[in-house]
């Protein structure tokens, strides 16, 4: 029995294959998603440094009063505000150009849970290794550093899924114009 051929990643191989007017996504609303993300991105980062500084600096060497321990982790917090800002609107723009997962239908564009789910683990570890580059420039500690972007692996994988289901049912920055062909 013959199978099928695999889908491309980046797009269908035959012009006939490709959606008809796929609709347009807009730099607004990679900026809006970029923002939303980040709000919640950076709560979460402030959260689990200063718990992680607080309790686990101890055993690492690292003697902080609860002061100290807030202040590093609202400098981590404060500053990836601008780093991943950044980094997340490059990484949405790329997806933007990424067609893989993506389909019109109804009218509408949609997007599977395996883009959502590929999305989530590339922004993941982009942002992962971003955060543990602040932790350790900001604690002066390894294994504080790789603690805090370890255990964001784990409550930023769910809370970026989730985002990322959230705004794939939201119309914002999505134009619809069966007239003209965006590529």
């Amino acid at each position: 029995m013959r199978e099928a051929p695999e889908q491309p990643i980046f797009g269908p191989e035959n012009a006939k294959l490709d959606p008809p007017n796929p609709p347009r996504i807009k730099a607004s609303r990679s900026i809006a998603k970029a923002i939303s993300w980040r709000v919640v991105g950076t709560i979460d980062t402030l959260i689990l440094s200063y718990l992680l500084i607080t309790y686990l600096g101890p055993l690492l060497g690292m003697e902080h009063t609860k002061g100290e321990a807030l202040q590093a982790a609202s400098y981590i917090a404060i500053t990836e505000v601008a780093t991943k800002m950044v980094f997340y609107y490059l990484h949405e723009r790329l997806w933007v150009w990424l067609t893989w997962g993506t389909s019109v239908v109804n009218g509408k564009r949609k997007e599977t849970v395996a883009r959502s789910t590929t999305k989530t683990a590339t922004w993941r570890t982009i942002a992962s290794l971003d955060t543990m580059f602040l932790a350790w420039f900001f604690t002066g500690n390894i294994g504080t550093a790789i603690s805090i972007g370890g255990l964001e692996v784990f409550t930023k994988l769910i809370l970026y899924f989730f985002h990322e289901r959230i705004w794939s049912n939201l119309p914002f920055g999505i134009v619809h114009d069966p007239d003209v062909r965006v590529n």
